[in-house]
């Protein structure tokens, strides 16, 4: 194989896992709303997959339960409506960057042992859901930068906008929550206002 198809074939094996875990909490939080206490045997039943492959995302229904109310969490991170029309990018990447960190302090355990299990389990996905956001907060500039720079800002905002900041921001930097946030913001500014200039 060449290197190309290696890369490919990494690639849709990520897709296939992403597609494989999201049709799970799909199902379970059906099953949530619905009032149905479930086995992870359940909810692989219930979605059509097999049992063995449910059991290597999910060992057992905490966890499903766990990652489907962070799914549910997730769902409400989304720029305000002046803010998304009428706002600058500047204004829509703080507001984006400031909404995603207190949704992940307000989370932070859930969120600290979803990262444990990920770091020891290959299954389980770490691309997140923070791109598609940062994606949105940026979509003014998205055709005005090159492309390498636009990704470069991107990768670098990525790093601002998880569970990893809190945990380098309290448990190295010893500070609270609001400090962080106001760390964080700051960061996310510093990062655009160097992109914006270098693409002049």
């Amino acid at each position: 194989m060449t290197g190309q198809v290696l890369r490919e074939t990494k690639f849709e094996r990520i897709n296939q896992k992403k597609r494989t875990r999201t049709e799970l909490l799909k199902t379970a939080r059906k099953m949530i709303e619905e009032g149905i206490s479930f086995s992870v045997a359940d909810v692989a039943d219930a979605s059509g997959i097999s049992r063995a492959t449910a059991y290597r995302y999910f060992s057992k229904p905490d966890d499903i339960l766990r990652e489907a109310a962070l799914d549910a969490v997730a769902e409400q991170v989304h720029l305000s409506e002046d803010v998304s029309k009428n706002g600058t990018v500047e204004q829509r990447l703080d507001e984006m960057v400031g909404r995603i960190f207190r949704m992940v302090a307000e989370n932070e355990s859930v969120f600290r042992a979803f990262l444990a299990a990920a770091a020891t389990n290959d299954n389980i996905p770490r691309t997140g859901r923070r791109l598609p956001w940062l994606s949105e907060a940026l979509q003014p500039i998205e055709k005005k930068l090159p492309k390498p720079a636009y990704e470069n800002l991107l990768a670098g905002l990525s790093l601002l906008t998880g569970i990893e900041a809190i945990i380098v921001l309290r448990d190295i930097c010893a500070m609270d929550i609001d400090r962080g946030e106001k760390v964080v913001r700051w960061s996310a500014q510093a990062m655009l206002a160097k992109a914006l200039a270098e693409a002049e």
